[in-house]
């Protein structure tokens, strides 16, 4: 009886790194187009880069008494964000108070890196954000624990750019999670209030929304009842960012498959629990970097409330140039609040990279 063959060894296909001068020849120049850009790549960057250091950095004034020392100078005068940067991350909080929204910074962060932290993904984390929240609220407003009061009148800068966007994103989120599962309802007035609903705030700019809220919100209210400017800004925020959100999340919940409903039915689930418990999560992991993306826009477009008076960070960069002493700057102040914004808005880039990446979503087997 003769021996049985032996099967074949399958090999893995070898990988090898290749070569820098390969690698260049394939991502730069492997057709005429791409070595066109990337000669004209090159080309801008050895004529903004030198002269971009040259002018931030190697010519700067970095300190000064006036602007008059600054302007005999051909680079930035950082000089000038040194003396007013307490104006332009606060507004015009009262002086000998700023540290209280320096705390709220700090607090508004923490409860953003703490959500961020997945070993924190449980129910805890709702008595953590209002108890945040409402720490934030007392040091702004003050009026108690020996905190003198300040009117909201007098908040701007850094910290109410963050409060808008965090409280946006905090109440837009459930709302437009409530709406996207309304959207997809069997109960034909719930689901036609929702399409109404999103496709109304969707078809108009934030800005349109940011005028009603200022304007035409009152003329609602009951005789005697007012809401300040800072809240209607906010409520208009929440109602447009949570259109956006909802229509995300109706796109995840339409990438799941109908087996994944089926198999929820046949467990003896109810709506909400197959909801809670299967559909909802496995949406949210397929909509991450969408959602990231309307957060990022909520967090920049938040420089829209200045149209309605309201003193956030851009208009504190603004307030800063009317100094007569100081006048002529304005490169260096926006330069130096875009990067606050960049800072921000790419920590939320990198982190919803490393998420994607964590709960292998995209991933193809």
């Amino acid at each position: 009886m003769s021996e049985p063959t032996p099967a074949p060894t399958i090999h893995a296909p070898a990988t090898s790194n290749p070569t820098p001068l390969v690698w260049v020849k394939t991502q730069l120049f492997s057709t005429p187009v791409n070595a066109l850009l990337t000669i004209l790549s090159v080309w801008l960057l050895i004529m903004a880069v030198p002269a971009l250091l040259d002018w931030a950095f190697l010519q700067a004034k970095y300190s000064a008494q006036s602007g008059q020392e600054c302007r005999e100078v051909e680079g930035a005068c950082w000089a000038f964000i040194a003396e007013k940067h307490r104006l332009i991350l606060f507004g015009t909080y009262p002086y000998e108070q700023q540290w209280r929204p320096l705390v709220s910074i700090f607090l508004l962060v923490a409860l953003v890196l703490l959500s961020a932290w997945r070993r924190l993904w449980s129910i805890w984390l709702l008595p953590i954000w209002i108890g945040g929240l409402a720490a934030v609220a007392i040091l702004m407003w003050g009026g108690v624990l020996g905190l003198t009061y300040v009117e909201n009148t007098l908040w701007g800068g850094l910290p109410l750019t963050l409060i808008l966007a965090t409280f946006g994103v905090a109440l837009a989120f459930p709302i437009g999670v409530v709406l996207a599962l309304g959207r997809r309802s069997e109960l034909p007035a719930i689901k036609t209030i929702c399409v109404v609903y999103i496709e109304l705030i969707r078809g108009v700019p934030l800005i349109s929304v940011l005028f009603m809220s200022s304007v035409m919100l009152p003329l609602f209210l009951p005789e005697g009842v007012t809401i300040d400017k800072l809240l209607r800004a906010l409520i208009a925020i929440v109602l447009f960012a949570a259109a956006y959100v909802a229509e995300t999340v109706r796109g995840g919940l339409q990438a799941i498959s109908k087996g994944q409903y089926e198999g929820a039915d046949s467990l003896g689930l109810s709506y909400w629990q197959k909801t809670r418990l299967i559909i909802l999560p496995q949406a949210l992991k397929i909509v991450i970097a969408p959602l990231v993306g309307i957060f990022i826009s909520l967090f920049k477009d938040t420089s829209l409330v200045v149209i309605i008076g309201i003193f956030d960070l851009t208009l504190a960069a603004k307030a800063a140039l009317t100094d007569p002493a100081w006048q002529g700057f304005s490169m260096e102040v926006y330069v130096f609040i875009a990067a606050i914004y960049f800072i921000f808005c790419y920590s939320m880039s990198k982190y919803s990279q490393a998420l994607e990446k964590r709960l292998a979503v995209g991933q193809q087997h």
